[in-house]
């Protein structure tokens, strides 16, 4: 087992992240907080040590920030907004704490999976392009020099059908998918597929709840379940991919992870709940930034804000405010 002092440097990395790890519910909690974060150290520290004993900036990689979920009852419009703004800059500010005390620091290669799975989640592949293209200029606009980006189409191998989305996405699953009969299988064996399951399947099936659909909700739910097997289907093989692209990087996963795992859940923002950039919009209330569905803040009587013309996020009336904090 990989022994380390708790002042050195890996530790000092791990607290970090620690701050910031995305958990499951508590309920789930099957062992002591002192046990995970054992278990987690014998994963990430010598993973992160690799890099230190190297005088390497530290490696991170980040499926996210996939393109604007299609429900208007969630989200502002199909551009990154106030939302992804917060977030990248979240993001770049963990990597210049770790340089604080790192000189070489740390840098995210923020995986943009939307093209991954488009059709799947009902995102055209236009939406995702202008998502893509537009968060590139918001890291540059931030300033956010820590952060980087990494798209299905900049696969090396894959550089012949780069402007062939579909055939991207078949060479994905030729090349790295398992079968969605052994992906189902994984799925309902353990309690944490049934929860990164059920939750793919909520996502999908809020993201289908459109002012233009027809169905009932039922068929939808159905349509949902379905889907959500091939979006996971899809994700571990991307996840496959970047373990060749980035065999040396730290995985980290907007989902919770079992504390042996790879993957290191982590928060997209200093908050507590679940929601994402992509699936919420941004909320100023009085005193903080917090994400939320946007018929939630328009509930709440939110005023919308826009910066230079384009829809940003949402200010709360300090009563609303004040309500929201209490919920």
């Amino acid at each position: 087992m990989y022994a380390i002092a708790e002042d050195t440097l890996p530790a000092r990395v791990l607290k970090e992240l620690l701050l910031y790890r995305r958990r499951y519910p508590e309920h789930r909690q099957s062992a002591s907080e002192a046990d995970e974060i054992r278990r987690i150290e014998q994963v990430q520290l010598p993973r992160i040590a690799a890099f230190i004993e190297a005088g390497e900036p530290i490696e991170f990689v980040l499926p996210a920030f996939p393109a604007k979920s299609p429900n208007p009852g969630k989200v502002l419009d199909s551009r990154p907004d106030m939302a992804e703004r917060l977030s990248l800059s979240f993001l770049n500010h963990l990597c210049q704490r770790i340089q604080l005390f790192y000189a070489p620091g740390a840098k995210i290669t923020v995986c943009s999976d939307g093209r991954v799975f488009g059709d799947l989640v009902r995102i055209g592949d236009a939406h995702i392009s202008a998502y893509q293209d537009a968060l590139r200029l918001m890291i540059e606009e931030i300033g956010a020099t820590h952060i980087g980006v990494f798209n299905l189409e900049d696969v090396r191998a894959f550089e012949a059908q780069r402007d062939n989305h579909e055939q991207l996405r078949q060479l994905l699953i030729g090349g790295y998918a398992e079968p969605l009969e052994s992906i189902r299988e994984t799925l309902l064996a353990s309690e944490e597929g049934l929860l990164l399951y059920r939750a793919i399947t909520r996502f999908l099936y809020e993201d289908g709840l459109t002012p233009d659909y027809q169905g009932s909700k039922t068929a939808l739910q159905r349509d949902a379940k379905e889907r959500a097997y091939g979006v996971i289907q899809r994700s571990w093989a991307w996840g496959a991919l970047l373990a060749d692209q980035f065999p040396r990087a730290i995985r980290l996963s907007i989902h919770p992870q079992p504390a042996d795992s790879l993957k290191f859940g982590i928060h997209m923002m200093p908050t507590r709940d679940w929601l994402t950039p992509w699936h919420g919009v941004a909320v100023n209330t009085e005193d903080r930034f917090v994400l939320m569905k946007r018929s939630e803040v328009l509930e709440l009587g939110g005023e919308l804000v826009q910066i230079n013309g384009q829809p940003s996020h949402y200010r709360l009336p300090a009563r609303a405010a004040r309500r929201a904090a209490v919920a």
